[in-house]
């Protein structure tokens, strides 16, 4: 199956409900990234640290680049963003290595 688009939620001085996505570590997932995209992502388990990656659609004399990887431990949660499209690309390509954790993309 393809990547799972998860839609970016618009931030506002009003304030914006954010609702996590569980994440598909089978399929995975992108969001529309300008530039101006943080992912939340949290680690809602409880026995184990779990893995994000964010893929870079750039090359380097026609080689990948090693895409960003982040562990979170058991219930943390983190902010990670800014994401440049002429590193990251126009989608943003994220994998988890399981469903325990969630992402929530915010445009600031």
């Amino acid at each position: 199956m393809p990547r799972a688009q998860i839609a970016v939620t618009q931030s506002s001085r009003d304030g914006v409900t954010l609702t996590p996505t569980p994440g598909d570590p089978a399929n995975n997932h992108y969001v529309m990234n300008d530039g101006q995209v943080g992912v939340i992502v949290k680690n809602t388990g409880s026995t184990v640290d779990r893995t994000v990656t964010f893929r870079l659609a750039r090359t380097v004399d026609g080689f990948a680049v090693t895409p960003r990887t982040e562990t979170l431990t058991i219930g943390e949660e983190q902010l990670f963003g800014p994401f440049p499209p002429q590193e990251y690309g126009g989608q943003l390509l994220i994998d988890v290595d399981n469903a325990e954790l969630t992402l929530m993309p915010i445009r600031i």
